[in-house]
């Protein structure tokens, strides 16, 4: 037998061992990373119903980089680079830019997703800000792509 058949078996066989006792979970063991939103406008501690960070202000231009930041430390690795999804999660750059998208990513980030008793995004809001959540939407809406 070849190493790399080896290799492979060996993976083949933890990951099966790994599923049997329950140890698998869908995108990995994401834990939200800290957030630095120095300089951001303070939101408070009621929701926002649609991004306070969209119109174009001093706000928005550090939500984008914060964002940007934000995106990749705790959102790329199931949901792509660059926003791009790779099919595990949801494309997010298709997000609309409005009401509709707001809506749907504030409820997402605060619920989180658990199909079948497992957890497929943990819920963000429980250990990001209300400022660096609405960062990372306003960045990804410099990626929308319209469907």
């Amino acid at each position: 037998m070849s190493k790399h058949n080896k290799l492979t078996g060996l993976l083949a066989a933890t990951l099966m061992a790994s599923a049997l006792s329950g140890q698998v979970m869908a995108h990995g063991d994401v834990t939200p990373q800290a957030v630095d939103t120095e300089g951001l406008s303070s939101l408070g501690e009621d929701w926002a119903d649609t991004n306070p960070y969209r119109a174009p202000s001093d706000d928005h231009d550090l939500a984008v980089k914060i964002g940007a930041s934000a995106y990749n430390q705790n959102c790329a690795r199931c949901h792509g680079l660059d926003g791009i999804s790779g099919g595990i999660a949801p494309d997010l750059r298709y997000l609309s830019p409005d009401f509709e998208g707001d809506d749907w990513y504030k409820y997402r980030v605060i619920n989180g997703a658990v199909r079948d008793g497992a957890v497929y995004m943990p819920k963000m809001a429980d250990t990001l800000s209300q400022e660096a959540l609405w960062a990372i939407r306003t960045w990804l809406e410099t990626k929308y792509v319209e469907e």
